[in-house]
């Protein structure tokens, strides 16, 4: 009995020694850093890179008050959720393909899936300027081909960003959902047919309730990522179509108002850690680590 209870002792404190490193690594980089930036959020703005230690609730009532914060917000949750909305629709059949496809070399598939993370993603984003300018690549073969007169205005628009958002992050939706599909029993499906399903039917009530999991995890990293975007509605959106991230960078670098800028950004940091939170409470987080690391 006391050499169970030593070995107990002796496997909890093994555990943490263990899990020190990464705790004291988190405690450092995120979890301090968020504190000192949420205790900022009480400083008094003086005038530009001016601030002073006197505590003052000033900037969360600006926030809470001014609707010009609120339509930023509202927009970059809309912009999100039209993205990974986009993102799921497009990227469950390519996964499904690679999923179901009977190609010897299926690693293959999955390798030029990855491909374009090998390419800067601020190059990928500048790519789109080529293809949705007025000098692009769409306008210039439209205008040859007669069927416009004039260049259409697809660059920097709100449609422009979605765009280049969905392209960063449709990779991510399809790997999420591919592990997802990749952990059903093919089994399962077997029985769904031998019972009289046809695959149609199989399809809708056995794969897609089973990779709903992955569905659901690249909906909130799409969401996340593109909610938190800066580089890309700043190189293929207007003034108009800046997101929160935008409205933070400009506080903080363009006014120079540090402790608004930390009001925003914990606001942001909020908002979207109460969707993480609400998955991680019906789904858990195992799916989006599965997801990146497939």
């Amino acid at each position: 009995m006391a050499a169970a209870q030593s070995w107990s002792i002796y496997d909890r404190r093994l555990a943490w020694a263990l899990a020190a490193p990464a705790a004291i690594l988190l405690a450092v980089l995120l979890v301090a850093p968020v504190l000192m930036m949420a205790v900022y959020t009480f400083y008094t703005f003086v005038t530009a890179g001016v601030e002073s230690a006197t505590l003052t609730l000033d900037n969360w009532k600006e926030f809470l008050t001014d609707s010009y914060y609120h339509g930023f917000l509202w927009k970059t949750m809309r912009v999100g959720a039209i993205t990974a909305i986009v993102s799921a629709v497009l990227g469950y059949f390519p996964a499904y393909f690679i999923w179901a496809t009977t190609f010897r070399h299926k690693w293959l598939l999955l390798l030029l899936l990855i491909v374009p993370f090998w390419i800067s993603f601020t190059i990928r984003t500048f790519s789109w300027i080529h293809i949705l300018g007025e000098q692009g690549l769409i306008n210039v073969t439209l205008l040859k081909l007669g069927v416009i007169d004039q260049p259409l205005t697809m660059l920097y628009t709100e449609g422009a960003v979605i765009m280049g958002l969905t392209h960063f992050l449709l990779p991510y939706m399809i790997l999420n959902v591919y592990v997802s599909l990749e952990s059903i029993d093919r089994t399962l499906i077997s029985a769904a047919q031998s019972m009289g399903c046809t695959s149609a039917q199989a399809f809708r009530e056995v794969t897609l309730p089973l990779s709903l999991p992955g569905l659901a995890a690249g909906l909130l990293l799409c969401f996340v990522l593109a909610a938190g975007s800066y580089v890309t509605p700043q190189l293929l959106g207007s003034g108009r179509d800046a997101l929160f991230g935008n409205l933070i960078y400009d506080t903080i670098m363009g006014e120079l108002n540090w402790p608004m800028g930390a009001t925003l950004s914990i606001v942001l940091f909020v908002v979207l850690g109460f969707f993480a939170a609400i998955y991680t409470r019906y789904m858990g987080m195992s799916q989006i680590v599965k997801g990146l690391g497939g």
